[in-house]
């Protein structure tokens, strides 16, 4: 039976939301409804809320959440999931990344993911496809293009691939695009490679750390899902989401 750990990663200092992971959705903090998902999963082996602040640390514990402080100089949520695999005294076969600003994230999303999780595959992750114009052309969506293995081939914030020869709101009558949901699957080996790996100069360019491992030769694994997502970036975010539950 292949190991999986589940990590939430739950950082409190934002530029944008500060203290994000403990906003209140309804009648539950954001970092909670995360965790009452995720723990829908019937994939993971263990979840853990990996944060860099006490505050968070407390609340998880309030209501029977598993936690563990990390660093707060992590750059990316993949760099707090290495630190707290090294810190458990327990092997994992794979790791997954469950972003923290996702409250209604999907349980069968992440046995989705998981069910590519062979020991062959390296890195994985979902896609969606895209059905308005404005998901193709929102900097804020990340588009994906893959090849006939379901490897990704590219991640940009521009939409691809380019159509030449039409208007761009002709595009989505033409091609199939798709969007990157941002969960990620490591292999516990290759999670502890790419944190180790310099920053790429396509990562710098489209700010996407999943580029850096592509220009190092890994190979990232798509996987289709149709359930859409709602990440929770800003305040309006926020209300967006309480109007969501009330």
């Amino acid at each position: 039976m292949t190991k999986i750990l589940g990590v939430i990663p739950a950082r409190y200092a934002s530029t944008r939301f500060p203290g994000k992971p403990l906003a209140l959705i309804g009648n539950k903090t954001m970092i909670q409804r995360v965790y009452e998902q995720a723990r829908k999963s019937t994939s993971l082996t263990r979840l853990i809320v990996a944060t860099d602040h006490e505050l968070i640390s407390d609340h998880v514990k309030s209501f029977g959440g598993e936690v563990c402080i990390t660093s707060e100089k992590h750059p990316s949520g993949t760099d707090r999931c290495q630190e707290v695999k090294s810190i458990l005294n327990e092997s994992f076969d794979y790791v997954i990344n469950i972003q923290g600003d996702e409250p209604f994230i999907a349980p069968e999303q992440i046995d989705l993911l998981a069910s590519v999780l062979d020991g062959k595959t390296e890195l994985a992750t979902l896609i969606k496809k895209i059905d308005s114009f404005e998901q193709l052309v929102s900097p804020n969506n990340v588009r994906v293009v893959f090849n006939t293995h379901l490897e990704a081939i590219y991640f940009s914030r521009a939409a691809i691939p380019y159509l030449r020869g039409l208007a761009q709101d002709q595009w989505l009558a033409h091609h199939v695009y798709f969007k990157h949901i941002g969960m990620y699957a490591y292999r516990t080996d290759i999670l502890e490679k790419i944190t180790t790996l310099p920053i790429s100069s396509l990562e710098r360019a489209e700010s996407l750390e999943q580029l850096r491992w592509l220009e190092n030769g890994l190979k990232i694994k798509v996987v289709e899902t149709n359930i859409e997502t709602m990440g929770i970036d800003t305040p309006e975010d926020l209300k967006r989401a309480n109007l969501f539950v009330s």
